[in-house]
């Protein structure tokens, strides 16, 4: 009996759920998905309709041909940077005609697009001259573009040291540099292959005018709770130049979630025009609605022509099945788990993929909703209680029994 009752306990108490399966009757909206171009790869991109109706990972969307599921891949248009750098050679480093000169080694890659000087010099502007050969001493065979550094330290303006170059595999690189500054001041370079992706962002919410208070400028802004968040950006009127302005980012209830800088550069020192500018704070997160604080210190406010909270592109990747014209998407399944696909394991972006058609997206006329799938003691707690009340009586009978029978012996 005890065994019975034990078993009876434990089965109850095992009855779990499986792993949701997809069926199409469990989503609750769908989207049709015009192909673009058949027989190659295509792709659309997630808008607020689909982060509005999905799960906050996107897991639970799902391309069909009529029944049969179409794998995909989910993709991020993040900005991509790759970069491998080395340490280069500084040969005969010294001054012609109150300049500074010296020949870089490139030896170490095969390729460049960049070289970094380390400079032990602040407040100056000086024009890079660089020029490419095979043998040290004689690299002056082929010019390349000029490069402008910089060091404004004492406008806390930033700075920069870095040449940039088109690819090159020349051996021996030839460095002159304008007035500003001396030999002793050149204390290394490296040299580096930069490789870029620019990242793409989609627009989500609106922001309100500026308002002044005091030295700060205060922005309230709208965005879609279920989007994600991942940058504002900025844009000044263009005669606004030679700014640098610290930008935090807070909720509602006043806490600040992230914070950064904003900037623009147009110095021109002895005839040379310094050009940079950041306008554009990254974040991650998205309370719903968001104040921006720009401290203006002492000085006057900018005149801000727009704000833009942007959220990085999703993009769905996929090979559309032979002869169809279009699919169905079916998303709004809080209970499906991610997909686990082989295509987006082996995913090979081709060079020119076809941006697909979403149409507007609708209420699923197929849904039903899953079947209560919660083990049997959450669907029947009643029982559950009987079951374990009849247990301890029994438990308890034969305890007593067992007691008894101990006395009469």
């Amino acid at each position: 009996m005890k065994y019975i009752v034990a078993l009876f306990l434990l089965s109850l108490l095992a009855d779990a759920p499986a792993r949701p399966e997809q069926d199409i009757p469990y989503f609750t909206n769908v989207r049709d998905v015009q192909i673009a171009q058949p027989g190659q790869q295509n792709f659309f991109v997630v808008d607020e309709e689909l982060w509005n109706h999905s799960r906050p990972d996107l897991g639970d969307l799902r391309l069909y041909d009529g029944d049969s599921p179409v794998q995909y891949s989910l993709s991020e248009q993040h900005a991509g940077v790759s970069s491998e750098e080395v340490e280069a050679k500084i040969l005969n480093l010294g001054s012609v005609s109150s300049h500074t000169e010296f020949d870089i080694d490139a030896e170490g890659l095969a390729q460049y697009d960049r070289i970094r000087l380390r400079l032990d010099a602040h407040d100056f502007v000086a024009t890079a001259s660089v020029s490419g050969g095979s043998a040290a001493g004689k690299a002056t065979e082929t010019e390349l573009p000029p490069s402008t550094l910089y060091d404004f330290t004492k406008e806390q303006l930033g700075s920069n040291s870095r040449l940039k170059l088109p690819a090159s595999t020349y051996r021996f690189l030839h460095v002159k540099l304008s007035s500003g500054i001396r030999p002793e001041q050149v204390k290394g370079a490296s040299i580096s292959n930069l490789r870029e992706q620019q990242a793409s962002w989609t627009k989500v919410g609106s922001c309100a005018a500026p308002q002044q208070k005091q030295r700060t400028t205060v922005i309230f802004c709208d965005v879609p709770a279920r989007v994600p968040l991942n940058r504002i950006s900025f844009q000044i009127a263009p005669d606004k130049v030679n700014f640098r302005r610290t930008v935090s980012v807070e909720d509602v209830k006043g806490v600040q979630f992230t914070s950064g800088e904003i900037s623009r550069v147009r110095v021109n020192r002895a005839g040379t025009l310094v050009t940079n500018e950041e306008l554009a704070v990254n974040l991650s997160g998205n309370p719903g609605q968001i104040i921006i604080n720009i401290d203006n210190a002492d000085n006057p406010p900018l005149d801000i022509t727009a704000v833009q909270p942007l959220s990085v592109e999703r993009r769905v990747y996929f090979d559309p099945p032979p002869g169809k014209a279009s699919l169905k998407l079916y998303y709004g399944d809080e209970k499906l788990s991610g997909p686990v696909y082989d295509y987006a394991r082996f995913f090979h972006l081709t060079d020119s993929p076809a941006q697909a058609r979403l149409d507007p997206g609708g209420h699923n006329p197929l849904y039903s909703g899953r079947p209560d799938d919660r083990p049997f003691s959450e669907r029947h707690k009643g029982i559950l209680w009987i079951a374990m009340l009849f247990a301890v009586l029994v438990l308890a009978g034969l305890a007593v029994r067992g007691l008894r029978t101990q006395s009469a012996s």
